[in-house]
């Protein structure tokens, strides 16, 4: 099913990136950012953390935290928490997920636009890209702080493709790990591949019968 996904065959105009869990080798960094927050709270980590938090914003993530743990915090004191414990790990000792690297370099050589929507943060997205030596390879970079919805909607990839020269929505393919995600790449009538993380506990099973076209690595399509 992912031949066409071949750069020498690409169908689309646009190659948009999520990055944690799907360009990049992150979710230790969250999962232990998220140990060490709810330690500080004296609060175990809840097994289905990361899966309801997968596609909201920040901001999101925090006013959720803050209700459903009845914190007496601000959504800035979290944020700005979770923004100090994890930048250091994203500047210093993230890296690429096998074969990205290539295959970023091959759609790019045959012309691709490539963009990115993430749930991270302006200033840690283009901390781990640069040091990462490709953050100049994107024509567009969109946080999820950018827009007023998560990204089981809409509104991110579609500002992501207006960035990047008003590409058509139909002529944009996005790659995510997350299962919500994939639901807001098809509302922004694109088309969606889903991408396997191991660390994950999304249900591949479904997500794989849901996108147009799912891989296990990047380096099936080198």
């Amino acid at each position: 099913m992912y031949q066409k996904l071949f750069p020498a065959r690409f169908p689309y105009a646009a190659a948009i990136f999520d990055l944690d869990g799907t360009l990049l080798d992150s979710m230790w960094v969250w999962h232990q950012v998220d140990v060490e927050f709810f330690a500080a709270r004296g609060l175990a980590l809840p097994e289905d953390y990361a899966d309801e938090i997968g596609a909201m914003t920040f901001r999101e993530i925090a006013e959720y935290t803050i209700a459903r743990f009845a914190l007496p915090e601000s959504p800035e004191k979290l944020m700005a928490e979770w923004n100090e414990r994890s930048f250091r790990h994203y500047r210093d000792d993230v890296g690429l997920k096998p074969g990205a690297r290539e295959y970023l370099a091959a759609l790019r050589a045959r012309g691709v636009a490539l963009g990115v929507s993430t749930s991270l943060t302006t200033h840690v997205l283009a901390a781990v890209l640069s040091s990462n030596g490709i953050i100049d390879w994107f024509g567009a970079l969109t946080s999820a702080d950018e827009v007023t919805r998560g990204k089981a909607y809409p509104d991110i990839y579609l500002l992501t493709a207006q960035k990047l020269g008003r590409v058509p929505p139909a002529e944009c393919l996005v790659f995510d790990d997350i299962q919500k995600s994939l639901h807001g790449i098809r509302a922004a009538g694109m088309a969606c591949c889903a991408v396997r993380e191991p660390l994950s506990r999304q249900n591949w099973d479904e997500m794989a019968r849901f996108a147009d076209y799912h891989i296990l690595s990047f380096e099936e399509l080198l």
